[in-house]
């Protein structure tokens, strides 16, 4: 397997915002943050630390037998790319938690946290406002008997599609952690 981290850095340094142009300390106000080219900002003027630190994320893969339920993404990062359902965890959230809000926000699907299982996680970038963001990606299944009607956020998602799990065009998809997820462990 690929050392996927490595893949993915290479993208930020090519593109969006670099961290080193951040200098002002928000303790002091001097312009004297060092970035440290991985995941912290330094002080030198005051010894304050400001932390990049990564960011928990969930996709949710709702299976059908052997077809897979894809959103399209109505705004950037990748608008107009296939996505898995998900989002941001929340401050004081767990990911089951995550994954049941993002549900019913997205496409108003309330679901059973109990039936949500786990699957893996990995890492990715998320590009926003001009800063990419690194983030821990948690994949969970969520089966279903049968298809359903779906009734979706139009701000976010502009269409939903269930595609066979053999028929998945990985290049279709917005974000390189769900690639690697379809190509490589489910």
């Amino acid at each position: 397997m690929k050392n996927f981290g490595t893949s993915l850095s290479i993208t930020i340094q090519e593109t969006g915002l670099s961290m080193d142009k951040l200098k002002f300390c928000p303790k002091c106000g001097h312009e004297t943050l060092i970035w440290d080219g991985e995941k912290k900002w330094s002080c030198s003027n005051c010894d304050y630390v400001l932390f990049h630190n990564v960011a928990a994320a969930v996709a949710l893969v709702i299976r059908c037998a052997d077809e897979i339920l894809f959103t399209r993404r109505n705004q950037e990062p990748q608008k107009g790319k296939l996505d898995l359902a998900g989002g941001f965890v929340d401050p004081k959230e767990g990911a089951e938690q995550t994954c049941s809000r993002e549900l019913l926000e997205e496409l108003k699907l309330k679901v059973s946290i109990s039936r949500l299982r786990y699957l893996a996680s990995l890492p990715n970038v998320y590009l926003y406002k001009n800063i990419w963001y690194n983030t821990l990606d948690l994949f969970y299944e969520y089966v279903v008997d049968e298809k359903f009607e779906v009734n979706m956020e139009l701000s976010e998602i502009s269409e939903v599609v269930w595609i066979k799990k053999s028929e998945i065009n990985v290049d279709e998809i917005a974000f390189d952690s769900q690639k690697h997820f379809f190509e490589n462990l489910y």
